[in-house]
């Protein structure tokens, strides 16, 4: 400005060259008001002057103001040359007017500058950088003589628009065509290779770079960081960056954002630390990895630092870094202090509603999560699959099915019904509200099928009780040749669990093994949880020890199944063996603490565990551990301490008390508290037939017959029906499934017949029939015609005729063995040399050589 009054002063102000000059400089100062006041003052302005103000406009990423230049010079019939066209076109790359952009390459055509490079590449520029790749490409492979400018120009434009793997072939080809790349090529190509992820052809530009000299540079040095960085080499990334003499916020920025997308989260605390003392000020992006940083680990006293700080440096109202606070807040659980963020928020994006939504999931406050789903819909803003697939985690966990269905309404009025992730997450959400029928149908609808969804399916199929579907469905799967991931493998050994599959169980074990699955805790775990429901604790022994970390879900799966094996004592030791190491319990571990010491009839180790587990763990007993200590001491005989336990309770008892109270009420024959918890169960579970069941078991173990007739009747006119005894056993892959008296089996005859000579091998070996536990009132000989006929005898007789000798019989049955069967399988073990393993309602049986496992405490 100074030079400017000089020139004015001397009057030289008139002269051409001066006053474009002036223009020129005005322009790239981008203090257009002095440029446009000087070119408005200009008699006859020339080609120059038109194009300084142009192209000071386009170098300042003002599109519209330099194409509304232009526009005025073209009205006044002044013709642009080579170095107006490139500015022009720029702006038009700026703006992505591709109209305007066309009528531009009109002109170029008609002036015959199109074979011009440099007017050239700008055309290829703005056709790429306006979408028009096919166009792009075709007028690159028209310039007569393409030089590195040329190829830079077509692949930067492909890298800008995130077309990174085209962009790599590009660089390839330009390579193999003799063309050296500069240190422009070589950056742009590096953040080619970061987008598609091509870490080897990144090693290959690295090369180039340290061959022509350009390491030094420092776009590229930055590139290489971010490079090394988001593709998983932190250590090639840190030996980069510390080469860089002098790094900028961009450098350190790669460096902190590389530690925490991949978990080194302590590492980037360390650079941030670096930065601070190196004189560099961290800005919104580095303070925005810091707080994923804060949230994977749960920082929260740096994260509310960090918050603070934004305030300080008033960037706390930036959308990008407010989304970042809200996750850090849900990710701490800290939910009131993200909702505050949320709501200050001036403006709040679709990226801001999902943080949200997405931390009310995370922290199983579903029903906040769905209210805020609702909000949005009051708010007609819109939603994307991500919203649609959290939302329905919640919905799932709430088990609303009408929610269900409405989102489903949603997804199929936005085209997002064969997203796949809403697909798996409808699945999902169906399958926990117990709507097989309209999981499988989304499941079937799909068009394309992923591993996730199977998953989703089997998970639903084994998590109702269908795990039969659920291996069916695995078998589909195989036969698509989809592999299967840990967590499938987890459902499936669930499912095989439920059903007692022990040999299916073992296969899908093979699949864990095959498939690399060996030390993943959740394949882990599921191993462990299967060996024992089908009744093998030693192979469950074996999958826990081969779990590399035991977590408390690991140790709680082995204590349980300890417990349900009547291994009380052997549980016990294990809890010890925990504690030992340093894993502290949840509830559900002292739920498998007091059930081993149940089985195993050890009253004064529950009562101390019991009273212990506030003042040593912090938890507070459940309506589970209640009923747990009733059962303990109602099976103990202790009904008085069992009554006093329950009013003491501090709030109102469920069935599973009551129910413990008159099982015991039963075994020891007390009718009054029978009858009391029978009532205050027909009042809680009107629709179960088992607590009249075991209330007319009590009246007849009394010989109360009159009353065992009255409570029948009261279920033939409540329409209660008696659930009836059921017996499974799984023979080469297959179950069978027997009820008393059963004969539709195809080989009835053969099973009847092995029944027929084990009665006569048991009365032989002193084995009497235990009448009175059948309380129909009919004749002896009747009674003992159907306790002959029990399901789980016709089971076992069937596994002695269908697996090979020696290997041991496992049997599943829905109710619990009744003293007489519990009795005669102990003389067939004996008798038959095998092991027989029953797990009922309540727990295993291993029978062997006349004894069983749980001492006859049941």
């Amino acid at each position: 400005m100074q030079i400017h009054a000089h020139i004015t002063k001397s009057g030289f102000l008139e002269d051409s060259t001066l006053r474009n000059h002036l223009i020129n400089l005005y322009s790239k100062c981008q203090v257009f008001q002095f440029a446009r006041n000087l070119f408005d003052e200009i008699p006859q302005r020339d080609l120059v002057s038109w194009s300084a103000l142009i192209s000071g406009y386009a170098q300042n990423g003002l599109g519209k103001g330099a194409i509304s230049v232009f526009n005025q010079m073209h009205l006044s019939g002044c013709k642009c040359n080579e170095f107006t066209f490139p500015s022009v076109l720029k702006a038009c790359s700026i703006t992505k007017d591709l109209n305007k952009g066309k009528q531009i390459h009109g002109i170029v055509i008609t002036t015959g500058y199109e074979f011009d490079v440099f007017v050239a590449n700008t055309l290829v520029v703005m056709y790429a950088k306006c979408g028009e790749f096919l166009d792009s490409r075709r007028l690159f492979d028209e310039i007569p003589e393409r030089n590195v400018v040329s190829w830079n120009a077509l692949f930067s434009s492909y890298v800008q628009n995130d077309c990174c793997e085209e962009a790599v072939g590009l660089f390839q080809e330009m390579v193999s065509n003799g063309i050296k790349p500069d240190e422009f090529s070589l950056s742009s190509i590096l953040n080619a290779c970061t987008g598609y992820g091509d870490y080897n052809q990144g090693r290959r530009a690295h090369g180039f770079l340290i061959k022509l000299g350009y390491d030094s540079d420092p776009f590229s040095a930055n590139a290489l960081v971010d490079l090394y960085a988001k593709l998983g080499d932190l250590e090639a990334a840190m030996v980069v960056f510390e080469k860089i003499a002098l790094p900028d916020i961009v450098s350190w920025n790669a460096s902190i954002a590389g530690c925490v997308l991949h978990g080194y989260n302590d590492l980037a605390f360390e650079l941030l630390g670096d930065m601070k003392r190196s004189g560099v000020d961290p800005n919104v992006f580095t303070l925005s990895s810091i707080l994923k940083a804060c949230a994977a680990i749960g920082i929260k006293d740096l994260g509310r630092q960090i918050h603070s700080g934004l305030i300080k440096m008033n960037l706390e109202s930036d959308l990008f870094v407010c989304v970042g606070l809200v996750d850090m807040y849900s990710k701490c659980e800290l939910m009131e202090d993200a909702r505050i963020v949320f709501d200050s928020m001036p403006e709040q994006d679709l990226i801001a509603w999902n943080a949200m939504i997405s931390g009310y999931s995370q922290n199983r406050d579903d029903k906040e999560a769905v209210s805020l789903f609702s909000m949005m819909q009051k708010e007609a803003l819109s939603f994307n699959q991500t919203t649609l697939s959290t939302i329905l985690k919640s919905i799932g966990s709430l088990q609303v099915v009408d929610m269900s269905k409405q989102v489903h309404a949603f997804a199929v009025k936005s085209g997002l019904q064969f997203d796949i992730y809403v697909v798996n997450s409808l699945i999902d959400s169906y399958g926990k509200c117990s709507h097989l029928e309209d999981a499988a149908r989304v499941f079937k609808e799909c068009p394309s099928g992923d591993v996730v969804s199977f998953t989703s399916m089997i998970t639903a199929y084994a998590q109702s009780g269908q795990a039969e579907e659920a291996l069916k469905l695995f078998l589909e799967m195989q036969d698509l040749g989809l592999k299967p991931d840990p967590f499938l493998c987890s459902s499936l050994l669930n499912a095989c669990a439920n059903l007692s599959a022990y040999e299916q169980g073992k296969q899908i074990h093979v699949h864990v093994l095959k498939s690399g699955f060996t030390l993943d805790v959740f394949a882990g775990n599921a191993l462990v949880n299967m060996y024992a429901k089908c009744g093998s604790i030693d192979d469950a022994d074996r999958a826990f020890h081969k779990i590399p970390k035991r977590g408390i879900v690991s140790w709680s799966a082995m204590i349980g199944g300890l417990a349900q094996h009547g291994n009380g004592k052997e549980a016990l030791k294990l809890f010890d063996q925990m504690l030992i190491e340093g894993v502290l319990p949840n509830h559900i571990t002292l739920v498998s603490v007091l059930c081993a010491c149940n089985h195993a009839g050890l009253v004064t180790e529950a009562q101390k565990y019991f009273e212990s587990m506030t003042v040593l763990f912090g938890i507070e007993p459940t309506q589970e551990h209640y009923a747990c200590m009733i059962d303990i001491l109602g099976r103990s005989g202790k009904l008085d301490e069992a009554e006093e336990l329950m009013s003491k309770m501090p709030f109102e008892a469920n069935s599973s008390v009551w129910g413990a109270l008159l099982g015991a009420s039963k075994t020891y024959r007390n009718v009054v508290l029978g009858r009391k918890a029978a009532e205050m169960l027909f009042s809680l579970e009107p629709e179960k037939s088992g607590t009249h069941v075991l209330l007319s078991n009590t009246y007849a173990a009394a010989g109360m017959w009159e009353d065992v007739a009255n409570v029948r009747r009261l279920m033939k006119d409540s329409k209660v029906k008696k659930e009836p005894g059921m017996s499974w056993i799984e023979v080469k892959d297959k179950v069978f499934t027997f009820i008393v008296g059963d004969r539709s089996h195809p080989r009835t005859e053969e099973i009847y017949a092995k029944l027929e000579e084990l009665s006569e091998l048991m009365k032989k070996a002193g084995y009497v029939p235990i009448v009175e536990t059948d309380l129909h009132q009919v004749e002896q000989s009747e009674k003992e015609m159907l306790l002959k006929q029990h399901s789980e005898k016709l089971a076992v007789a069937f596994g002695l005729i269908a697996t090979p000798t020696g290997a041991p019989i496992r049997v599943k049955k829905n109710l619990r063995i009744c003293l007489d069967c519990h009795t005669a399988l102990k003389f067939i073990s004996k008798i038959v040399s095998r092991e027989i393993i029953v797990r009922d309602l309540n727990r295993f049986h291993h029978f062997r050589d006349g004894s069983c496992s749980c001492g006859d405490f049941w």
